[in-house]
């Protein structure tokens, strides 16, 4: 049926596959209710830059910490979503530990140096690039830096 095959195909791209249809919500995690929420998003608009009305609809999305509990095949799958929503013109924020993310954003903005009362300090901002490179206490720079390397 095609008024379901798009849907469920997102649901397939965000590494949702494996849910079942009619799954009560309360059962979901944080971050598979994320996700629910970003395919609910993507299918509004089904290609780039193709909003409703003819105009590309602009959004924000924050996501904190979508990669939980997800197989890094799947987070593999969610960072090509991430992308797709880039590429449309929508902004994307994630906040996230994943390295696997994080080596793919555009601009990090690296908060610490520690956490709790330790931390909500900017002690590193800029492409992943200069990340690696921050000397100031960024836990990131040296995790993200010997990830890198691989």
């Amino acid at each position: 049926m095609p008024a379901i095959h798009h849907p469920l195909q997102l649901l397939q791209d965000v590494g949702l596959g494996y849910l079942t249809l009619g799954q009560q919500s309360p059962t979901l995690s944080g971050g598979e209710a994320q996700r629910i929420k970003l395919v609910t998003e993507l299918a509004k608009v089904r290609e780039a830059g193709g909003g409703r009305g003819g105009g590309a609809a602009h959004t924000l999305y924050v996501l904190d910490e979508p990669t939980v509990g997800l197989h890094m095949a799947d987070v593999e799958k969610l960072i090509r979503v991430l992308h797709r929503l880039v590429a449309a013109g929508n902004t994307v924020v994630v906040i996230e530990h994943d390295l696997d993310v994080i080596a793919e954003a555009d601009w990090i903005i690296d908060l610490g140096p520690e956490g709790g009362d330790g931390g909500g300090r900017i002690v590193a901002a800029g492409p992943p690039e200069k990340i690696i490179r921050a000397r100031n206490g960024s836990h990131t720079a040296k995790i993200l830096g010997a990830f890198l390397k691989k």
